[in-house]
């Protein structure tokens, strides 16, 4: 009787083990279990170089959403990017899109900077004003190159 007592314990303290970590193994990966009331934009780069799907969007330091898909428009030699944004946030027509580095060297992220235009981005809206990924070993190897 004691025996399957402490079976049973073990039993249950080994199923809450694996329910932390399926909890922990989806929130770090970043799966959306349940649908979220979110609307996709799309920007356009000349290079996302270090850029990741899940990477995430900010407006004024804070999340607002995630890179949703990364392509190539193999007519204008562009990278395309889809933003999925969280349906609250309001995107003006004439915000600026980055690519910035989270610290020296983190990972990418993009960084919208709202404009002043009263009209906003709907759903399937374009940014149309980008900064792409700067390049450490570009930077470098122009310093190094060029210094005469």
């Amino acid at each position: 009787m004691k025996r399957s007592s402490i079976e049973a314990g073990v039993g249950l303290f080994m199923v809450g083990g694996f329910l932390c970590f399926a909890f922990l193994a989806i929130k770090l990966g970043g799966v959306e279990l349940w649908k979220t009331d979110r609307y996709t934009v799309s920007a356009r780069f000349d290079s996302v170089s270090g850029l990741r799907i899940g990477a995430p969007v900010e407006i004024a330091g804070v999340r607002v959403g995630t890179v949703d898909d990364i392509g190539v428009d193999t007519a204008k030699f562009e990278a395309v990017v889809r933003l999925k944004l969280d349906r609250g946030v309001v995107v003006p027509k004439d915000s600026i899109a980055s690519i910035r580095t989270a610290g020296i060297i983190g990972d990418k992220f993009i960084k919208i900077s709202p404009g002043a235009d009263r009209k906003s981005l709907g759903d399937g809206g374009l940014i149309e004003d980008t900064e792409s990924s700067i390049s450490l070993e570009e930077l470098v190897s122009k310093y190094i190159f060029e210094k005469k």
